[in-house]
């Protein structure tokens, strides 16, 4: 029996899959299994996984149920005894002994349900991956104002931007990486699987905080992530996934009667950024196909 498995849900991953497990080596001297949740890739890269890696547990999904929902079905397959469970993109690249201080910090904090290290994007700028639980008002204004005024005080305010790189605890941190406790997570059912991507991250760190757990930022863990290969690749479908995630977490925080003029304004609007968003993309992603330096333009990522 080990104290430490990890999980990770792919999808047509490619070569990131293989640089995810090959640092994962380095990353824990612990024991450790890896189970893959597969979407459905057509890349093979998970299958050649289980045959590279022999910790290596391939579970097909039977078809793209999103992202928490597979994430939820590889923690299955764990043995409820194993008291901690990483969930991460495969697009993560861990730094040497990084979930070895990430367990570190975890158990120094009994009530730390989930914890999460310092995000570095590729060219090694900090993604502020620690974050408010974000309310009408701040979610509001970061949604309309976040991508054409990127200093707005709600965005700020929502991101942590300001905020030392410390250990402290958080609203809610980046699902991209995260080490949970099992206890604390098989409380509050895992992430809840209505959330086909985006937002799954912050609904379950405020549930975690909801039930009595603490989301810790720990930065003297550091990984890299390579974000953006799925949504950059299939815009039409992870933006209007994306809004009506963001929909879903205020709209389940304010039920009844008394707030139905709220969700149906809130649905509204979401809805006619969504169209805009997808066409922005479209326009971006003909330009970058009649650009003679297509090869060297990141595709467009969404951000909550």
């Amino acid at each position: 029996m080990t104290d430490l498995a990890v999980v990770t849900v792919t999808y047509s991953s490619g070569d990131h899959l293989t640089a995810f497990l090959r640092s994962l080596r380095t990353a824990t001297t612990v024991d450790h299994r890896v189970i893959i949740a597969d979407n459905g890739s057509t890349d093979g890269a998970p299958e050649a996984a289980e045959r590279e890696f022999d910790n290596v547990t391939l579970v097909d999904t039977g078809a793209n149920i999103g992202y928490g929902g597979a994430a939820n079905r590889a923690v299955a397959e764990v043995d409820p005894a194993v008291e901690f469970v990483i969930v991460a993109n495969p697009d993560v690249e861990w730094t040497p002994g990084s979930i070895d201080e990430l367990l570190a910090v975890a158990r120094r904090r009994p009530r730390a349900g989930s914890i999460g290290p310092l995000i570095r994007e590729p060219d090694g700028t900090v993604y502020p991956s620690a974050r408010r639980v974000p309310d009408l008002v701040s979610g509001t204004g970061h949604a309309v104002l976040g991508k054409v005024w990127k200093s707005n005080p709600w965005t700020a305010g929502y991101r942590q931007q300001d905020a030392d790189i410390a250990e402290r605890t958080v609203g809610w941190l980046s699902g991209s990486c995260l080490l949970l406790r099992r206890a604390a997570f098989d409380s509050i059912d895992g992430f809840d699987s209505r959330y086909f991507m985006y937002m799954e991250d912050v609904d379950l760190g405020d549930r975690l905080a909801r039930s009595g757990w603490l989301n810790v930022y720990a930065p003297s863990a550091e990984v890299i992530h390579r974000k953006g290969h799925v949504a950059g690749e299939h815009p039409e479908l992870m933006l209007p996934a994306h809004h009506q995630s963001a929909y879903r977490f205020q709209a389940d925080r304010h039920p009844g009667a008394r707030w139905a003029p709220l969700r149906a304004g809130l649905g509204a609007g979401l809805w006619v950024r969504s169209k805009v968003a997808v066409a922005s993309a479209r326009r971006a992603a003909r330009n970058r196909a009649d650009s003679p330096t297509v090869n060297a333009v990141q595709p467009p990522t969404m951000e909550a």
